[in-house]
């Protein structure tokens, strides 16, 4: 009885599973983030979830780091409790925060747009220091310039009112994106002396 061969045809490429398992692995770990927050007043969470949304676009890019902060609205959006302080739904979303969730998603790709000036990822040990803060600092630019509005219209306040509630957050936010901009730059500079 003769053997028959069979042909491998694989569906999708090595590549793809690669970006998608990463892209999920981020999505989880800006859950996890998300849940190490502080509660201040006027409904807005100080919280540790910029970091995934920063690695998120440094890493994987535009497209990959999109979809992985889009997974992860999406996620919280059907109901599983991965917004700050284990929050999820359609009311949350709609809620003051909506916007910043949004604009998470939007960051991630500029953030790997600016970083990467390509669709496709670069290493991040290519990065140097001056490329990823300016792509962080356009990244959280997107994320107030949607968020803002959001938390203005929903709370009844003027923009004015709504950015001046804001400014003790944007603080800690640009102090994410030092913390943030250090870790590549130590790695890259890691990397380098390896070679």
């Amino acid at each position: 009885m003769a053997r028959e061969e069979t042909a491998s045809i694989d569906l999708v490429d090595a590549e793809t599973v690669r970006q998608l398992s990463a892209a999920v692995m981020l999505a989880a770990l800006t859950a996890v983030l998300a849940q190490f927050s502080i509660d201040l007043p006027g409904g807005v969470p100080f919280s540790f979830q910029p970091f995934g949304i920063f690695f998120a676009g440094l890493l994987l890019g535009p497209v990959w780091g999109g979809f992985s902060i889009s997974l992860y609205v999406l996620v919280g959006l059907a109901g599983a409790p991965v917004y700050s302080n284990a929050a999820a739904g359609l009311g949350y979303v709609l809620g003051p925060t909506g916007g910043f969730l949004v604009g998470f998603a939007v960051a991630a790709v500029v953030i790997g747009a600016v970083a990467h000036r390509s669709l496709t990822p670069t290493p991040i040990a290519t990065l140097s220091a001056l490329p990823t803060a300016a792509a962080l600092l356009a990244g959280l630019v997107v994320i107030y310039l949607i968020g803002l509005p959001w938390l203005a219209t929903v709370n009844g306040w003027t923009l004015t009112r709504a950015a001046s509630f804001m400014a003790l957050f944007a603080v800690g936010d640009l102090l994410k994106t030092a913390i943030t901009t250090g870790i590549v730059a130590g790695g890259t500079e890691l990397f380098a002396d390896r070679r």
